[in-house]
């Protein structure tokens, strides 16, 4: 059986670490709690999490969220969790789909849960859906949980779409930039050398004329390097946000990005505050349903500060003042978690607070998607306009200086 590696929590606050061998992590969990420790995280060691982790195909936003509708449909109807998988395997008419659907099907034939199930093919389930399949299981209420992942994943295939759609036209725009850009700097620009060099043998060679000649050499001279460079570039950065230190630093730059970073901060807290509320109402207790819940946010800087909040929780204290103090939860969400403790309500208050940061989130999401063309557009005007600039300048000195 695989090994586990275990981060806890003693009732008091005390971090524990240490192993366990188990058949699952759900067995782990259970462990944990049936020695009152509050687990934060758990990891195969080693090796053991990729030998148990398919790879697969990419498997659609859109194929997905039908898959987790009709599973939850069937689930509503009685339909058998068993029955259901072998339903929707028999009828689907992907490859990639069926093949998915047999393994999980045998993986929860064989007694693993379904969460367990989906988590070894991250190519096609990411870890929120994972998380959110998996509180459905603990909580008593998969199939609403499966409704509300696959609304989770349609609404995440619509904004894509929706950037997209936005952005055909400005990238297109962008690549016939670079594209004339390329060709000013390695074929026109140094057609212009002998009227240049007149010119600044006089010293009157304009400041952008140099900064454009400068470029126009650097290219020529060393084209191949560049494109070389971005390329080991390239493979470098997207290793290292493979790791778990690159995960979080990109998680952290998502939360302060200009324009976008409220947008991506207010989604990821509303869907952790409808999860945290659904549990809550389903009777889980707090420190699970927090354990649960902090993985919906999908960021790793929330999670980290929802698992300090947790342990202050654990403690006898207030879930309100340690997610004010992190700095990352707007002021006003925090007042109302304060008031729905007090209140003895928690649970409605969260959920109400989700539906409200979800429509305002969505009419920001839009007017920053709307803002995307006229910011591009903006860019490249600037980038010609500098061009002109540097190639008109020195030719209507040069007239001049020859006249």
């Amino acid at each position: 059986m695989p090994e586990f590696a275990y981060v806890a929590r003693e009732l008091s606050g005390r971090e524990l670490t240490g192993t366990m061998t188990a058949a699952s992590e759900q067995e782990v969990l259970s462990s944990l709690a049936s020695k009152s420790l509050f687990p934060t995280r758990v990891t195969l060691q080693g090796g053991a999490e990729k030998a148990n982790r398919k790879t697969g195909k990419r498997i659609s936003g859109r194929k997905l969220a039908t898959l987790y509708a009709q599973l939850a449909d069937l689930l509503h109807s009685g339909v058998p969790l068993m029955r259901s998988l072998e339903v929707l395997e028999e009828q689907s008419s992907i490859p990639a789909l069926k093949e998915v659907l047999s393994d999980v099907r045998q993986q929860v034939a064989e007694g693993s849960r379904l969460a367990d199930a989906l988590r070894r093919h991250p190519r096609a389930f990411n870890e929120l859906s994972v998380s959110m399949v998996r509180a459905g299981e603990e909580g008593g209420f998969l199939e609403d949980c499966l409704k509300r992942v696959a609304q989770f994943t349609e609404h995440s295939e619509d904004m894509k779409s929706r950037v997209t759609g936005a952005m055909v036209y400005p990238a297109f725009l962008m690549i016939a930039c670079i594209g004339v850009v390329v060709w000013l700097m390695t074929y026109l620009v140094p057609k212009f050398e002998p009227i240049f060099a007149r010119l600044r043998e006089m010293g009157r060679l304009p400041g952008p004329t140099v900064l454009l000649l400068g470029f126009s050499d650097f290219m020529q001279a060393y084209w191949i390097w560049m494109v070389v460079a971005l390329g080991l570039a390239f493979y470098f950065i997207r290793k290292y946000l493979l790791t778990e230190q690159g995960r979080f630093k990109v998680d952290g730059w998502r939360l302060r990005m200009k324009g976008m970073g409220p947008v991506v901060r207010n989604l990821a807290i509303s869907r952790f505050c409808r999860m945290l509320g659904t549990l809550l109402k389903n009777g889980v207790p707090i420190l699970q349903s927090l354990r649960i819940a902090k993985d919906a946010t999908g960021n790793r800087v929330l999670e980290q500060a929802i698992a300090s909040a947790a342990d202050n929780v654990s403690s006898g204290k207030s879930l309100a003042r340690p997610l004010g103090a992190s700095g990352h939860f707007p002021r006003e969400v925090v007042e109302m978690i304060a008031v729905g403790e007090e209140a003895n309500n928690l649970e409605q208050v969260l959920i109400n607070v989700a539906d409200n940061m979800e429509s305002r989130t969505m009419r920001d999401l839009d007017l920053a998607v709307r803002m995307i063309e006229p910011v591009m557009l903006l860019v490249m005007g600037a980038i010609i306009t500098f061009i002109m600039l540097a190639l008109l300048m020195p030719v209507f000195q040069g007239s001049d200086a020859l006249g």
